[in-house]
């Protein structure tokens, strides 16, 4: 589904892929929404615990971290001819008019990265490697934006060159030059 998208990937590809017989989904899964609502769900839990350790990383400052947490969305993204591998970039779009248990993972999911965002720019405040004239929760969400679009436009042209211009819009949102 991170290649396809969602509506492209059917059924039969999803069983023989996991190699499990129909049977055996339909007693899990009530149907393939509920199965990408788990799949969202888990993706979400997984992504989640991944930006906690970056934000753990107690060498660094949150200044530090917030752009590492970049860097890292950047490589990640960047990879696999910019196809990246983030199912919000590649089904967000796609399946929030189409399902509504799906959408709402999105929006938790989304909401939760947001959540971990505001929460490393007001540890940036409280430690002095920040300094922001916003409020920390309209920066995260900005930031958020900025990457999330930087990421459809890199899919778009195949590039990483959107990646380059967010990086450079995160460091003077975050007032951090670069090194």
């Amino acid at each position: 589904m991170a290649a396809k998208g969602f509506s492209a990937v059917g059924l039969n590809e999803i069983l023989v892929a996991a190699g499990v017989p129909k049977g055996s989904f339909y007693h899990y899964f009530g149907s393939k929404d509920a199965f990408g609502e788990a799949l969202l769900k888990d993706y979400f839990d997984s992504y989640l615990a991944g930006v906690d350790e970056i934000f753990a990383m107690g060498d660094l400052t949150f200044a530090e971290r917030l752009i590492a947490y970049f860097r890292q969305w950047q490589e990640n993204q960047g990879a696999l001819d910019c196809q990246g591998k983030c199912l919000a970039v590649k089904l967000g779009a796609e399946v929030a008019d189409l399902s509504e248990a799906m959408r709402a993972v999105l929006k938790s999911g989304t909401a939760g990265i947001i959540g971990r965002l505001t929460e490393a720019i007001e540890n940036g405040v409280a430690d002095g490697s920040l300094t922001i004239p916003d409020d920390p929760r309209s920066l995260a969400e900005t930031l958020y934006h900025l990457w999330l679009g930087a990421s459809l436009r890199a899919k778009i042209v195949r590039s990483t060159a959107p990646f380059d211009s967010a990086m450079v819009a995160t460091r003077r949102l975050l007032d951090r030059p670069s090194s």
